[in-house]
Order: structure tokens, then sequence, then C-alpha cells
């Protein structure tokens, strides 16, 4: 049998053991086809590999649904791994649109790096130096110097993440905001970050990079000394998240909010 009746449904897998082991026993029990056929996918792993598959699917320009299963370690992007009724699963299953940022950044030699963030975008100083960051919105320069470990832009999805463990907010889907959030912030001392309409556009701006460098980071590509940063969201490359309809990312958004 088919793992939907009505979509071709493929099945990707992390490296990790867990992940390969699942592979192989929804493989006895369903019929997949080659990701390029596919409609929907069915991706094993951990957020990590999910947030992999879904810049895959942007770098070939072919985007599908998505219906992630727990095998690595948080999963929070997940749903519960179960190897029964997943065709009913998948047809009950809730989606979720996830509009990702788009970072745009300069180096310091003047090279330019476009890349796609589906949790966030963050500036981190490489050395011992403290970075110095100016940081405007829409054009307006809202903080003309922040002296800190970093600072980043997170999505709603991606709000619960690496934005949260910097103190930074959660933020409902549907929101229609991004999280501004500094990184150790050492002046000022009393900003704890901002609120951001996601139509607006963020430009952060190293001061001195050469003696403080800063590298920037979308979800899991690096790019090293830059000089500058934009950052947007970028509505025409939304990704659709499937939840098991018992247990959706904006329920799990808006416990999180209540986690000790």
């Amino acid at each position: 049998m088919t793992a939907n009746a009505d979509k071709a449904t493929a099945l990707l897998a992390s490296p990790a053991e867990a992940a390969q082991a699942a592979e192989g026993m929804l493989r006895e029990a369903y019929d997949f086809v080659p990701p390029e056929e596919a409609e929907q996918i069915v991706a094993l792993g951990g957020d990590g590999f999910l947030l992999q598959t879904l810049h895959e699917m942007l770098a070939r320009g072919r985007v599908c649904p998505v219906f992630g299963m727990n095998r690595g370690t948080v999963g929070f992007l997940m749903n519960e791994w179960r190897i029964d009724g997943l065709r009913e699963r998948l047809n009950r299953a809730r989606a979720f649109t996830v509009a990702p940022l788009r970072m745009e950044a300069e180096t310091v030699a003047g090279e330019l790096i476009s890349h796609p963030a589906i949790n966030e975008v963050s500036l981190l100083r490489e050395t011992r130096q403290t970075a110095w960051i100016e940081i405007s919105v829409s054009g307006r320069v809202v903080l003309p110097e922040l002296i800190c470990d970093g600072v980043l832009v997170a999505t709603p999805a991606g709000s619960t993440a690496y934005n949260l463990s910097a103190q930074g907010p959660i933020l409902p889907l549907g929101s229609n905001l991004v999280a501004l959030t500094p990184i150790s912030p050492f002046r000022p001392r009393r900003w704890r970050g901002a609120l951001i309409p996601d139509e607006l556009t963020i430009l952060l701006r190293v001061l001195d990079p050469e003696k403080r460098p800063v590298s920037a980071v979308a979800d899991q590509l690096e790019v090293r000394d830059v000089a500058s940063v934009r950052v947007c969201v970028e509505r025409a490359l939304a990704l659709t998240l499937l939840f098991d309809a018992e247990h959706a990312l904006d329920e799990r958004i808006t416990m999180e909010q209540f986690a000790v």
C-alpha cells in the first residue's frame, strides 16, 4: 500500500542509527516513491535533518509538504515516531506554512552571499573581541551601537530554538513578527531585543569588522568576516510542514511559553 491514498510519498532518513532503523521498518510496511516524484515527504531524524531536507528542496526549486517523525534528540519540529497508521496520520495531518528569512550578507572582501533561513539568521563574534553592530530597520538606524557577542533574527517557527536560548521571546505562528534578539549584550545593558513586523527589512552593519570580525549564520550556512547583513522575510519561498492534528506546531509553540 502507499503511505497516502491521494499523494505520492517519499521517505528520507538521517544517517543516525535510529533513523536508519526506522526507515527500514517503514519501507517494509509501506510503498514510497523517489523524492523527485513525491507530492509529500516523510522525514526521519531530528530538527537539524528536517531543516536540511527543507533547504535541499529550496535549492532544487521543488517544494512539497514534509511530515517529520522524531528519530533525533529534541525533535521540536517533528511528530512522534510510530510505524503504525502512517496513511491515516498523513490524511489527518494539519498543514502549517512557514515563510523563511532571506539573508543577504556582504563580506569585508566585497563578496555577496544570499541564503534562506527557516529558523534564524545570527551574527556571532569570531574572536575574543566583542562585536560592535549598528541596527537599522527599513532604512532607519534604531540602535547606533550594540556591543555584544552577537545578535539574531528569528522566525516564529525558529523562536523556540537559538532565540529562546538567548532569552528571546516565543512568537506564535501567524503573529507576522520576527524576533530581533541580542546575544550576551554588554551595551546597552537594558536592551533585550525587539519585535519587528515581518514586512520590514533589518540591516545589521558590523562596526570595525577587521578588528572585531563577525560571522553570519543562516540556519546551517556560515559566512565568515561579514561587513553587513540584510534580513527580510521571503514569502515567495513558503514551506509547508505537516503535523498530527492532536499535537500541532501552533499548540507546541503556545505551550512552550509555560515550560519550566
